[in-house]
């Protein structure tokens, strides 16, 4: 609409229009003032891009915007294609949530499409983490502490392809305490990659709380000098600093550098500054999520008027905004919230069981461990984001009587660990994990959150026990079991999201290890899965089978992942032909796998498995857009057991 906005509105959505940063860039300003214009615009379309996607991460975004700002304006050099004799430097993001900062300094700069601006988290969009499938992103990010090892290899390819180049590679905080970004430094300092700059975003916070409250770094500037780095500081959101300090590290050319920026969270917008907040903040409340319409409001208003001012200050026009209605949230009716039972869960476990005990990886929030650490605060441990050390020492605390319970992601706690828990598990004693997070939806963040790995790289661990609950009730069931009749350890797989289902177990239902129970009765076919969003779908597919083409089918509830009872399973199948499994999981090693073994045990040649699982790198996007994409939907389960039928 091109209007000059004085007054932000309830339920209406800013952002600057390219025109407006092609303006910015050819104003006859200094390359700072210049820089400082271009992250104000970048922030107010940060801002909303996080509200039209519903979700990301605005504090990390903004705290690194005017680094990000300068780096892509004045010291990234990028040669014509093909042209291998000039300097072509490198910049990415270790962190990973500042992706929306990183996707609208691309697009202010036209390195990107404009119009990815309303695709964030979107399938065919912007990832909600970094990934090499957009256009000049060089790495996928997501995943912390690999930045640097990243940065290292491609410094090494360049120097034997003979490409002249800097690598700059931005990390953040909580980063920090992943063991692989000090391993990486090492060798950094004995090859000399004088080439390489990293710079830390240092805005305090990991996640929602401060880093010094979970692992304090203490003398910071020592700590990196020692593994021979050259090391200096300045104030990140400062660009006269930040330049200056970048500028005199490039005289450094015997080994590689570091700058810390001391940056704010939330940089730009007063109320979510965290520094406004409370120096002893306990949860900071911009890591993530989109903001409410009245904080859109008050922060889109800020971000304006700032950049006007400086536009007034380079005396040019304010700006020329466009505008869109803001996207309607939905709300699920009656949504099951299995975080939440699980915390009153462990609540009242740990009230009976005095050995038990809570360990996190800066996930307090999306746990739910928030009341057991108020409830039992000499009994939580926050291991911060360092998941083996976390693992290792709930084998310490099981070696010496306790009942450890340790709590991840289920991307993070299956994979960085994986040694970890091998380890505890043949010194036979008892440990339980709980991974949320898991499955293909939410889709949002992207494939390195999305835990669709974790049954098969936890399957074979000598006595876990895996299961996921398939709503509030049986998560309740099966924290019991894996506390009070499980002699060994389990590993709990949770779905985050809030799921409305169209089943519920059955009246006095106990869970049994490795048998299922069924949902819904049938003759033509039976299906077997787990955990409400697969279920969900299995029951949508069985009512439109039944109602379009009037067949009938089992869907059974099976809540154990790495093991199915031979016997129960012989009994379930007598008399169907045509057997289905779904799994919400890579199709090699989840259940159906477990199923296929079960089967072919017993000899049953007469019936036919289909396994309908992934099959490809899991799809970014709203969550029917990632069902549909991988052909989960209830819908399309229904096509596929007709047609196979």
């Amino acid at each position: 609409m091109g209007d000059q906005v004085g007054v932000a509105v309830s339920g209406t959505l800013y952002y600057a229009p390219y025109k407006e940063f092609e303006r910015v860039r050819a104003l006859p300003v200094s390359d700072i003032e210049r820089a400082i214009l271009f992250a104000a615009l970048c922030r107010i379309n940060t801002l909303y891009m996080i509200a039209c996607a519903g979700s990301g991460h605005i504090g990390s975004s903004f705290s690194s915007m005017d680094i990000m700002s300068w780096l892509q304006l004045n010291e990234i050099r990028t040669p014509p294609e093909g042209d291998i004799t000039s300097p072509r430097d490198i910049f990415f993001s270790s962190k990973g949530h500042d992706a929306p900062a990183l996707y609208n300094t691309l697009i202010g700069l036209g390195k990107l499409d404009f119009g990815l601006i309303d695709k964030l988290r979107r399938l065919g969009g912007l990832p909600g983490h970094p990934d090499v499938s957009t256009p000049n992103i060089v790495t996928n990010t997501g995943s912390l502490g690999m930045g640097v090892s990243k940065a290292k290899g491609m410094i090494f390819a360049n120097r034997l392809l003979k490409h002249p180049g800097n690598v700059y590679v931005l990390t953040g905080d909580g980063e920090l305490q992943e063991g692989q970004f000090w391993e990486s430094l090492i060798s950094a300092a004995n090859h000399k990659l004088h080439e390489l700059t990293v710079i830390i975003d240092h805005n305090k916070l990991q996640s929602d709380t401060l880093v010094s409250k979970v692992s304090d770094f203490g003398d910071l500037e020592a700590k990196l000098a020692a593994f021979g780095w050259h090391v200096s500081r300045c104030d990140g959101n400062d660009l006269n600093a930040f330049s200056q300090t970048l500028a005199a590290s490039k005289n450094v050319t015997d080994k590689p550098k570091v700058i810390i920026a001391d940056t704010i969270k939330g940089k730009g917008v007063s109320f979510m500054e965290h520094t406004a907040i409370d120096s002893d903040i306990e949860f900071y409340k911009f890591h993530s999520g989109a903001p409410t319409d009245d904080a859109y409001v008050k922060a889109a208003q800020e971000l304006i008027d700032a950049a006007n001012a400086c536009l007034k200050s380079a005396g040019t026009s304010a700006l020329e905004l466009e505008t869109v209605s803001r996207p309607a949230a939905v709300v699920p009716e009656n949504p099951q919230r299995l975080i939440a039972a699980y915390s009153d869960a462990l609540i009242g476990q740990a009230r009976k069981n005095p050995k038990i005990v809570a360990l996190d990886a800066d996930l307090i929030l999306d746990t739910g461990l928030i009341p057991f650490q108020k409830a039992f605060p000499d009994r939580f441990v926050e291991c911060g984001i360092a998941e083996q050390d976390m693992v290792s020492q709930a084998g310490g605390m099981a070696l010496q009587g306790l009942l450890p319970i340790v709590h991840s992601f289920a991307c993070f706690l299956s994979a960085r660990p994986n040694e970890q828990i091998y380890t505890n598990a043949t010194e036979l004693k008892k440990i339980i994990y709980v991974g949320s997070l898991a499955g293909v939806v939410p889709g949002g963040p992207g494939h390195s959150h999305q835990a669709v790995r974790d049954i098969s790289a936890l399957a074979a661990m000598p006595g876990l026990v895996m299961m996921e609950p398939s709503c509030e009730a049986e998560v309740g069931l099966l924290l019991d079991w894996a506390i009070n009749t499980n002699k060994s350890s389990s590993y709990l797989r949770l779905v985050s999201l809030p799921w409305v289902l169209p089943y519920a177990l059955p009246t006095a239902y106990q869970p049994e290890w490795g048998k299922g129970v069924a949902l819904t009765e049938g003759q033509d076919a039976v299906v077997v899965a787990y955990g409400p969003v697969m279920l969900t779908s299995a029951i949508q597919a069985a009512r439109i089978l039944k109602s379009e083409n009037g067949i009938t089918v089992k869907v059974i509830n099976l809540p154990w992942l790495n093991h199915v009872d031979a016997g129960w399973l012989a009994e379930t199948l007598a008399g169907y032909k045509a057997i289905f499994s779904i799994d919400n999981h890579y199709l090699i090693g989840g259940q159906g796998d477990r199923v296929a073994d079960a089967m072919a045990t017993l000899g049953l040649a007469d019936k036919k498995l289909h396994r309908l699982a992934l099959n490809t790198i899991p799809a970014c996007g709203r969550n029917d857009e990632v069902l549909q994409f991988h052909g989960l939907t209830g819908m399309l389960i229904a096509e596929k057991i007709r047609a196979l039928l």
